[in-house]
């Protein structure tokens, strides 16, 4: 007899649906309610414009997702950990550049850094690099003499000055700057990979590298200079989370070393304090055991503020100038009542349904831990264990973590969406929050489905939409 009984409907569609309807809702909403003047963006609530279209990099786009669908789970169970992490970074690498390709080398890679408002085009103003570094503020504002473009204005000088001194040792243009732009950001999920393992297990790194190469954020790390930013932070938590978990303390001096880079890179990433503090907490015990960690951290963290204050510049006039500078351009017109949310769903953009379904499983796995009165845990890697009972515990504890590590990477993101200084363009500036995201997909059963989906979003952001910025 044929059973009529209706199916249950997946779980994971609750948190699929809303994120969907999420998107539909910023797309209707920024085009019918708003106009492009009050938004500033030509693709609402992405920066950017329809134009369908293929590329040079649209079969390798194809080839290499095809290929991580197909092959990347069973591969990432089985590799050597070492060999993984290359291949991570170098899946990451095809899937960028082939992206980036669709749109073909001049727009797609070339010629993204060259734009008025961007880092290259102020190169030949850097002549004398302590006078440029000590009259940086006096160029921030609009009506200021000279006025630095949108992004130079609006970051630390350490991310222009990365590719001035690029141009410095002979690699200068668009084409080099983009070259390095991917390479280095490509680094960002093997850097989630190493602190997902320490904190939580392999088990649970090895389920998520696949994730970590097929994000839909691949489409805004090539060629945007936040990949870059969001290498360097996420590294500086690896370096912690291995510094944390017994290992020498000459990674906690590189940690400290990378926030400092980090904090004169990019302002906002600051929120990745919070991350760091997750990190801490996890791996409380090692901190417990060696608490002279902070010294090296601290030195580490020193060095590059110590530098640029000692050739003139003031991090915290440049920020407070910043804020004049934000509201006196697009910020001052864009409404707060809809980016609030609409960043939001460029969150699901870059991050995808997959890991909209993860968040769901990862909260859920927050709230059974918190019925049952546990604790995240305050050790490295789990151990083994000889019973039965002793290894599920031992799993329920690492997922937890996982879990709590993800939620801190939520936490930072939400105080950046409050705070309103990013409205609009979060698809490229939220890029080092979102990676934090990702993990949470080592919860999913079916992966291969799941990164088809991915997969697909990708390839439809990057072929329907000129992004732009």
């Amino acid at each position: 007899m044929t059973d009529t009984r209706p199916r249950p409907v997946p779980r994971d569609l609750y948190a699929v649906v809303p994120a969907v309807l999420l998107v539909t809702a910023a797309v209707l909403v920024g085009r019918y309610v708003y106009t492009y003047d009050d938004l500033i963006v030509g693709w609402p609530p992405l920066l950017g414009r329809w134009d369908p279209h293929l590329g040079p990099g649209t079969p390798a786009a194809v080839v290499v997702a095809a290929a991580v669908v197909a092959y990347g789970p069973a591969v990432a169970a089985r590799l050597p950990w070492r060999a993984l992490l290359l291949s991570v970074w170098g899946a990451a690498l095809a899937w960028t550049w082939s992206l980036a390709l669709v749109d073909g080398w001049r727009r797609g890679v070339a010629g993204r850094l060259t734009t008025r408002q961007e880092y290259l085009s102020v190169v030949d103003r850097w002549q004398d690099i302590p006078a440029t570094l000590r009259g940086f503020t006096g160029h921030i504002l609009l009506h200021s003499p000279d006025n630095w473009p949108a992004h130079v204005a609006g970051h630390p000088p350490a991310s222009t000055l990365t590719y001035v001194l690029l141009d410095r040792i002979g690699l200068g243009g668009g084409g080099w700057a983009g070259a390095w732009t991917i390479t280095v950001g490509a680094t960002a999920g093997v850097a989630v990979l190493v602190t997902v393992r320490v904190l939580t297990g392999e088990r649970l790194a090895r389920r998520a590298a696949p994730f970590l190469v097929l994000a839909p954020a691949a489409v805004w790390m090539g060629v945007s200079a936040d990949g870059y930013f969001a290498a360097v932070a996420v590294w500086a938590v690896a370096l912690l989370a291995l510094a944390v978990t017994g290992r020498s303390l000459w990674w906690a001096a590189g940690s400290g070393l990378l926030f400092g880079l980090t904090c004169y890179l990019s302002y906002g990433l600051t929120l990745f304090a919070v991350p760091a503090a997750a990190v801490l907490l996890l791996g409380r015990r090692g901190v417990r055991e060696r608490p002279v960690l902070f010294v090296p951290l601290l030195l580490g963290a020193a060095v590059v503020p110590v530098a640029f204050t000692a050739v003139g510049f003031d991090w915290w006039e440049a920020y407070r100038l910043l804020v004049t500078r934000y509201y006196e351009g697009a910020a001052g017109v864009r409404p707060y009542g809809y980016w609030v949310w609409a960043n939001l769903a460029c969150t699901v953009l870059i991050t995808g349904l997959a890991t909209a379904a993860g968040l769901r499983r990862a909260g859920g796995v927050l709230l059974r831990r918190r019925a049952g009165g546990g604790r995240a845990g305050g050790g490295g890697r789990a151990g083994s264990a000889g019973t039965p009972e002793a290894r599920a515990a031992e799993v329920r504890t690492a997922e937890v973590r996982l879990a709590f590590l993800v939620a801190a990477g939520l936490l930072a993101l939400l105080v950046a969406d409050l705070s309103g200084m990013s409205k609009a363009e979060t698809e490229r500036i939220w890029l080092p929050f979102a990676l934090w995201l990702l993990p949470a997909c080592a919860f999913l059963t079916r992966p291969r489905g799941w990164l088809t989906a991915q997969a697909l979003l990708a390839l439809l952001l990057n072929h329907l939409v000129a992004t732009g910025w």
